[in-house]
């Protein structure tokens, strides 16, 4: 019995867990990676018809472009949705409601490093009414 023990515990006392020889890779490669973008234009375009707004993001990205800037973009964002409910009768037919709604489309569009005159090309740039359009630089 005392061999059969003695080969049990030979196998019990195996190579050390993969949890103890796993590392991690070095973090210094993500930040040098952030380091490299300094700034970023970002433009966010809103409006209600989905037609106007994709012909006035290829306005903005085709004018970035002439100029030799990196586009990201356009990214759609979700559609905002604002439901309105109307009753169609103020005193007999309470029961009968009419829904309206509003139908908000959205794209944003990253430019990394602009120039200056990429930023005085995009701000002469006329775009057509109903469309809405916020820069942030980050």
């Amino acid at each position: 019995m005392s061999a059969t023990k003695a080969h049990k515990e030979e196998t019990t006392k195996k190579a050390p867990s993969k949890k103890a020889t796993t590392k991690k890779a070095p973090a210094a490669s993500k930040t040098s990676a952030k380091a490299d973008v300094i700034s970023k234009l970002r433009i966010r375009v809103r409006a209600y018809e989905y037609k106007i707004l994709d012909l006035s993001v290829k306005q903005i990205i085709d004018t970035a472009l002439r100029y030799d800037a990196i586009v990201e973009g356009p990214i759609p964002l979700p559609t905002e949705i604002k439901k309105y409910t109307v009753n169609r009768s103020s005193f007999v037919y309470k029961n009968a409601r009419e829904q309206f709604e509003m139908r908000v489309h959205k794209r944003v569009i990253d430019i990394l490093n602009p120039t200056p005159k990429i930023m005085e090309a995009l701000t002469n740039l006329s775009l057509p009414s109903g469309v809405n359009i916020d820069v942030k630089i980050i």
